[in-house]
């Protein structure tokens, strides 16, 4: 099976793990970004961003954890071979990381936007180690009806703008509902006047939830 590749930016010796997973058609670059402003105030953490596997259909410079039928023309079918396809080839990524950085899972945070996120929750509870936590920006829970599948469950932060034109605002409500009632323990977060993106109170929002997590 072949490997994601990825970028880091941080400290050549790390005591902990910011993992971001970026959106549909996206690639790490573009939260890796986030490590600067972040990094200052979380000293001794290493910032890690995959690129998803496969090219994103509606955007060729872009990747894609799965295709997304409603937006590519893609089937129910390919988007959950794709899924599964893209689960297997993150935990084995994510194993990497920790075994390169000579961690454990309780020194990982993974910071998931839109398509990330929802590969975060879904990918994150099914380990047999628990993350310190999970922050996910503007993205929904595929599959609360399997929730039960959870092997773990570590703290989630979830935030959203209230002006989502993409992943609708109510799929926060939703996503902290269920998992609340499956025994995670959830903090929310709205993003007022917010489109499909991330605002400076919200990032301020996720430092806080991360400093608290890692021990910062």
């Amino acid at each position: 099976m072949s490997q994601l590749k990825s970028a880091r930016k941080g400290p050549s010796r790390a005591d902990a793990v910011v993992v971001f997973l970026h959106g549909y058609g996206a690639d790490g670059a573009d939260l890796l970004g986030l490590a600067d402003p972040l990094g200052p105030h979380l000293p001794g953490v290493a910032f890690h961003a995959p690129d998803a596997p496969e090219r994103s259909v509606n955007n060729p410079f872009g990747f894609q954890w799965f295709p997304i039928p409603w937006l590519d023309g893609s089937t129910e079918a390919q988007a959950k071979e794709s899924m599964e396809r893209s689960i297997g080839l993150l935990n084995g990524w994510l194993d990497k990381v920790l075994a390169d950085e000579g961690l454990t899972a309780d020194r990982m945070v993974v910071v998931g936007f839109s398509q990330g996120t929802m590969m975060a929750l879904h990918v994150l509870p099914r380990r047999d180690q628990a993350v310190a936590g999970i922050v996910g920006f503007s993205g929904r829970l595929l599959a609360p009806d399997l929730l039960a599948e959870a092997k773990v469950k570590p703290p989630v932060l979830l935030l959203h703008g209230d002006q989502d034109p993409m992943v609708p605002f109510q799929d926060m409500q939703l996503a902290g509902e269920a998992l609340e009632a499956a025994g995670f323990t959830v903090y929310g977060h709205v993003m007022k006047g917010t489109g499909h993106g991330i605002s400076p109170d919200g990032l301020s929002v996720a430092l806080s939830f991360l400093k608290d997590r890692l021990g910062k």
